[in-house]
């Protein structure tokens, strides 16, 4: 990812965690009901699949990723782990297929504002694309109990 540096790293992250929320709930209306998983489907464009991870009364933990089935097992790229503050109205981007998780230990440094910055700059952009493409999940957009795991 190009290195971007925001003038107010701190600020800027919290705005563009609160926007990707907006963008989310656009995408997943139904985001408070998600119960397994779902998949979004638009002509011509890979699936985009959402599988719920982890819920809890004030936050989910989601995957959300295309899967692009060109070759013998099923590719899911970007399977962006993304933690969703309901109560805050906010989405952070936990990690991705491609790096490991971040492990925070002691006071937060520039170093790490700014890798949380450019994964969640990541998620602005590829949820504008996926609004722009079409992309919406319904409640008919969920898998059956046979095909839950995505």
């Amino acid at each position: 990812m190009p290195s971007l540096k925001p003038i107010h790293p701190l600020r800027t992250l919290q705005d563009l965690c609160e926007s990707n929320y907006r963008k989310l709930r656009r995408l997943i209306p139904g985001l408070r009901q998600l119960e397994s998983g779902a998949v979004a489907l638009q002509n011509g464009q890979p699936a985009l699949h959402v599988r719920l991870l982890e819920k809890a009364p004030f936050t989910l933990t989601l995957e959300l990723s295309y899967c692009f089935d060109h070759g013998p097992q099923p590719l899911f790229e970007p399977a962006l782990r993304l933690r969703v503050y309901l109560d805050a109205g906010m989405v952070e981007v936990l990690e991705d297929a491609e790096r490991p998780p971040l492990r925070i230990r002691g006071p937060v440094d520039r170093q790490v504002l700014e890798h949380k910055w450019q994964m969640n700059y990541f998620l602005d952009k590829w949820l504008d694309h996926c609004l722009q493409r079409g992309y919406r999940f319904s409640a008919d957009d969920r898998p059956k109990a046979a095909t839950a795991n995505l």
